[in-house]
């Protein structure tokens, strides 16, 4: 987001808040309760302790989880904002406790995840002289923020935090990080807080254009192999009614990308699967051969399109998108709907025919079907001695019933859970899109198990990945937070290894794990855990991990080489996709 006008609407009736005298740190803590927080992440240090020593008079209001690393925090307030629609907060010290954050930072700018940072600065007189723990995290941070501002007065603190709220929220959603002077925190105010009803300068809901909506119409109902595609943009806007009643009466099938899985359940009759690298056979291939291609709510990452040049050479192109920043930066829109999914997709719905695309339809059936023969089947029911990811996570949605939020990290774990778990519900799949984030799971699925407590949550991650962040499990101790933690250990970062096999001649340069005992790991921070690697001992060993009322991790030992497959090698056409 570009710099914005710092003047903040505000309410100046009769009726407006009254002021009391405080600490500029009260102020914060004050604040973050107005805006309806009561769960916060962070980990304390010399520059943010004025904050803290709020918190402390505060903690019956606000909820404090000590994470065991600042990015552990980051992580952990996206996974709850991304499973709850609310803004996660996080709190971290000035120099490395904030420049710990950055990570988390560019994960949520580029998945759109709604966050608010907040960090200690040194004394306001101190900036600029490189004294202790002082970095320029404002600079650091400003191409992986929405927006970000440092506070060097008491004063700022209401109206920077109603701002940093609005934005992170609002529009496209992303993350907004407030760079708080150690002499703000002890600085006194007169404090009054006003919610942020706008920001001049600032549109974050475009006016929707009615003739562009009525030329996408037009496209859509003369278009004999119409195709959606669907993104995160869906789930933000809260449009999953709205996307069924549109794809129901217009006939039309439906893909998802990463971030989108889950907007739409599973098992929908129109819900032909995922698009990418390592989507479904049929999504990808028959993306070339539609005469009309309907993105809503995606930006046409290189991971959906492939090879630009060749991708939907053949389609007219509609493109409904919040933020007009993604329109034409990669795929050429012949008709560009700027809007909210949530407001344009009941405006197209009343205005597409009844069809019946079941001819189109079949043709992703005879995909569907030659993927499940070369692939699927072997994957979840495999006969050859050791065990797949696969059949772990099909085992995990039969038992779930496609009900558990799914946290997965990195790698190839990722993409089978997200191809072979059957959800049923929204925010459902929590995962790390375009920045591809190890070690994401487990801090994610703290948040989101906290912020979503009567749910199951169950973490699914590599054995590279796990120790990225394994240190929060002492998170996990602390707060006693009933997350299920399945680590698929194959002994390799898997993904990286599956391109050396195919690519590089099988030269495994870097990329076999020597792993420690996960198991007796797991007892030392207090969690029950066990190991299997035997397919008869696997279904009562998800049974106890389900069944447990507490933490449970459970090491599943899969095959060392197995890849994951279809496949769109990088710089090939969609329609390259490899099925071995």
């Amino acid at each position: 987001m570009d710099a914005v006008d710092i003047k903040t609407e505000t309410d100046n009736s009769p009726g407006a808040a009254r002021t009391i005298r405080i600490s500029g740190a009260e102020a914060v803590v004050r604040s973050l309760i107005a805006e309806g927080v009561d769960l916060v992440f962070g980990y304390p240090g010399g520059a943010i302790m004025p904050v803290y020593d709020s918190l402390y008079h505060f903690r019956e209001e606000i909820h404090h989880v000590l994470t065991r690393h600042e990015q552990g925090a980051t992580h952990a307030a996206q996974g709850f904002a991304r499973v709850t629609g609310r803004v996660g907060v996080c709190i971290a010290t000035s120099g490395p406790g904030a420049t710990n954050l950055i990570t988390g930072l560019a994960d949520a700018q580029i998945d759109s995840t709604p966050i608010v940072c907040l960090t200690g600065q040194v004394t306001a007189g101190l900036l600029g002289t490189d004294a202790f723990q002082e970095t320029d995290v404002v600079g650091i941070s400003t191409p992986v923020t929405k927006w970000n501002y440092q506070i060097t007065d008491a004063a700022e603190i209401p109206e920077a935090i109603a701002r940093a709220f609005y934005i992170a929220r609002t529009g496209r959603p992303g993350p907004v990080l407030l760079d708080i002077t150690k002499n703000a925190q002890f600085g006194e105010l007169d404090y009054a807080y006003q919610p942020c009803q706008g920001i001049r300068s600032y549109r974050p809901k475009p006016v929707v254009s009615v003739n562009k909506v009525e030329e996408a119409a037009a496209l859509i109902n003369q278009a004999r192999r119409p195709y959606v595609l669907f993104g995160q943009g869906i789930i933000l806007g809260e449009a999953e009614q709205e996307l069924r009643e549109f794809l129901e009466k217009s006939g039309i099938p439906a893909a998802w990308t990463l971030l989108g899985l889950s907007a739409l359940p599973t098992d929908h009759p129109q819900n032909v699967g995922m698009l990418g690298m390592h989507g479904n056979y049929g999504p990808n291939v028959l993306t070339n051969e539609c005469d009309v291609l309907i993105g809503l709510g995606l930006r046409f990452d290189d991971r959906v399109t492939g090879k630009v040049s060749e991708y939907a050479r053949q389609a007219k192109v509609v493109h409904v998108e919040i933020d007009p920043s993604e329109i034409d930066k990669i795929v050429k829109a012949d008709v560009a709907v700027n809007g909210d999914v949530k407001e344009v997709l009941p405006m197209l719905t009343a205005l597409v025919e009844k069809r019946d695309h079941s001819a189109w339809m079949s043709r992703f059936r005879e995909c569907a079907a030659i993927e499940q023969e070369k692939i699927i089947q072997k994957e979840l029911f495999p006969t050859k001695a050791g065990l797949t990811m696969g059949e772990v996570i099909r085992l995990v949605s039969e038992k779930t019933g496609g009900e558990a939020v799914v946290v997965s990290d990195v790698g190839q774990h990722q993409m089978v859970a997200s191809r072979y778990y059957n959800f049923r519900r929204s925010r459902s799949n929590v995962t790390s899109g375009g920045l591809g984030t190890m070690g994401f799971s487990l801090p994610a699925a703290i948040g989101a198990k906290l912020g979503c407590p009567k749910r199951e949550v169950v973490a699914i991650i590599g054995d590279g990945s796990f120790q990225m962040t394994i240190q929060e499990l002492g998170t996990v101790l602390q707060t006693q937070v009933a997350v299920k933690i399945i680590i698929l250990n194959n002994e390799f970062l898997g993904m990286v290894r599956q391109w050396q096999q195919l690519f590089f001649d099988r030269r495994y340069s870097a990329t076999e794990m020597i792993n420690p005992d996960f198991v007796q790991v797991a007892r030392g921070y207090g969690l029950e855990a066990e190991s299997v690697s035997e397919r008869d001992g696997l279904s009562e060993a998800v049974d106890r991990l389900l069944e447990s009322p507490g933490s449970y991790l459970l090491e599943v030992r899969v095959e060392k080489e197995d890849n994951v497959f279809p496949m769109v090698p990088s710089g090939a056409s969609v329609a390259e996709i490899r099925l071995d």
